[in-house]
């Protein structure tokens, strides 16, 4: 008999209640089960301590003979560290952009490459450029020239 652990559904409807139950996989999905092992309520807050209760020793015990968790159960068991986290893979190719959206996607990341490149290379240019560029001007040298020319322009 190949057993799972799973969620069996409870409480009225728009308010649901989760028992954690091991269970023949042939059985209904709130019908039969062989042991109840804890509870989960989603309409608790993610922090909340009573939102997912559950019998360590028990889980554990059941692994070890075979049974296999849901994909939701093996998600609160990793969390626990019981068990391996589960790989979910994308099993169809809607979620993805079309064609013409990949290509614009494609060339903004090439646009967006080529602006780090040449940002880089002209902030390492002007570095090695600058201490042989022009010499300093010291601020009276830049304000006795400013000076005459304006006495000029008044005249």
């Amino acid at each position: 008999m190949a057993t799972k652990i799973r969620l069996a559904r409870g409480g009225t409807k728009k308010r649901p209640f989760y028992r954690i139950v091991i269970a023949d996989e042939r059985a209904p999905r709130d019908g039969n089960f062989i042991e109840k092992v804890g509870n989960f309520n989603p309409m608790l807050p993610k922090d909340h301590k009573e939102r997912l209760i559950f019998s360590k020793e028990r889980i554990e015990y059941w692994l070890k003979v075979g049974a296999q968790p849901t994909e939701r159960v093996q998600k609160f068991l990793s969390e626990h560290g019981l068990v391996e986290a589960s790989k979910i893979t994308e099993k169809t190719k809607q979620h993805l952009p079309k064609a013409k959206a990949q290509e614009r996607m494609k060339q903004k990341d090439e646009a967006a490459i080529k602006a780090e490149e040449d940002a880089k290379a002209a902030a390492a240019a002007p570095a090695v450029e600058e201490p042989a560029a022009e010499p300093e001007a010291t601020p009276e040298a830049e304000a006795a020239p400013v000076a005459p020319a304006e006495e000029e322009k008044v005249e």
